[in-house]
């Protein structure tokens, strides 16, 4: 069976920072780890496919390797001889979660999640660009106990949970051997202390849930999808750690007449047949900017025409833009006067073309006139 893309695996994207991957590579890990499914063959699978993408991808040199040849790697390819590095299920398991032996202490600060929101803007905002009010919905630290979760002036105690380590152990024996499993404690959550008079406007958590209006800039040249990242505008950290970011997805509204390839803006403009072959100057209207093209005698339908530094800017450079490409069709006329018709008649005589004729016979008049 072909291996799954590591980052598929792990569920980050391929810009993912090496925090990110091993935040993922964490979570999972506790999921499939034998020892928490035992006797469940598709779970000690998983955890070898997960542990396999981590090691690859938590090590810059290999992950680079991999971006660039993908499993087969620059020589033989990735697989059991990267991950057998690892020593076995019980060495991941250890680094993440503990060791036979040794102490551990307070766990650290911690980043804050990021947070997702997504924006609409209209076509016409891609060219210039456009600032937008977002409502975010986000925790930050109490202002009241300045996230220490006491009320001011009130004691806070060691946590006799776990004894102000912040931090608790459980240790069991498994077919990998014993386990000494470090967890997060649950009682003061990592602290290490406990607030005998927890605060009255976080309840205890050290964190607040607000409203915060952000104006972003949306820059020129984004297109559908593209995600902008504002530092520190995202959840709040735990134990001291920094905010989260704020993600910003883009979507952009299709236009009603003008599609986008990339940098590049292409129209329809249709034009008559006595333009097409006699030639013409026509008016163009694209992304606020109008031009006029100069349209060539016998022109065919289906050509284009390309208008250079009328597209879209570059995002990162709006200096550099794409081109406007205009695609003719020519229009025809659907009725027609009677010396309109006269004169196409005395066309067609020139040119040695076949046309019909108006003598139709009177039966065929009937017809039409009955709608039959």
């Amino acid at each position: 069976m072909a291996k799954r893309d590591y980052y598929e695996v792990l569920g980050v994207a391929q810009n993912a920072s090496s925090e990110d991957i091993k935040r993922a590579f964490r979570q999972l890990a506790r999921k499939y780890h034998p020892d928490a499914n035992p006797g469940d063959s598709q779970s000690e699978e998983r955890f070898k496919e997960l542990s396999e993408a981590y090691e690859v991808l938590s090590d810059p040199q290999k992950r680079a390797q991999y971006d660039q040849f993908g499993h087969q790697g620059p020589g033989g390819g990735f697989g059991q001889q990267d991950f057998g590095g690892f020593g076995g299920f019980g060495d991941i398991f250890d680094m993440f979660f503990g060791s036979q032996g040794g102490g551990g202490g307070r766990p650290g600060p911690e980043r804050g999640p990021d947070l997702r929101q997504d924006v609409t803007i209209d076509f016409e905002d891609v060219m210039t660009g456009v600032d937008k009010e977002l409502r975010v919905v986000r925790d930050e630290v109490c202002p009241h106990c300045h996230g220490n979760e006491a009320e001011p002036g009130t004691r806070i105690e060691t946590c006799s949970h776990c004894h102000g380590r912040g931090q608790v152990e459980r240790i069991r024996d498994s077919m990998l051997g014993r386990i000494r499993q470090v967890e997060v404690c649950s009682r003061c959550r990592g602290t290490g202390k406990i607030a005998t008079t927890p605060c009255r406007e976080c309840r205890g958590r050290g964190q607040v849930r607000v409203e915060k209006r952000l104006t972003v800039t949306i820059p020129a040249g984004v297109d559908d999808g593209t995600r902008l990242r504002v530092p520190n505008e995202g959840g709040a950290g735990q134990r001291g750690g920094p905010a989260g970011d704020l993600m910003v997805m883009i979507h952009v509204k299709p236009h009603a007449r003008i599609r986008r390839q990339g940098q590049d803006l292409l129209i329809e403009a249709s034009i008559g047949f006595a333009q097409a072959a006699l030639g013409a100057e026509l008016e163009i209207e694209g992304i606020g900017a109008r031009e006029t093209i100069h349209i060539p005698p016998g022109t065919q339908p289906g050509t284009v025409f390309r208008v250079p530094r009328l597209g879209l800017p570059r995002l990162g450079s709006p200096s550099v833009k794409g081109d406007l490409h205009v695609h003719v069709t020519v229009a025809v006329p659907t009725s027609l006067s009677s010396k309109e018709r006269e004169l196409l008649r005395q066309w067609a005589e020139l040119r040695h073309e076949s046309v019909q004729t108006d003598d139709r016979g009177i039966l065929k008049k009937v017809k039409d006139a009955l709608g039959r």
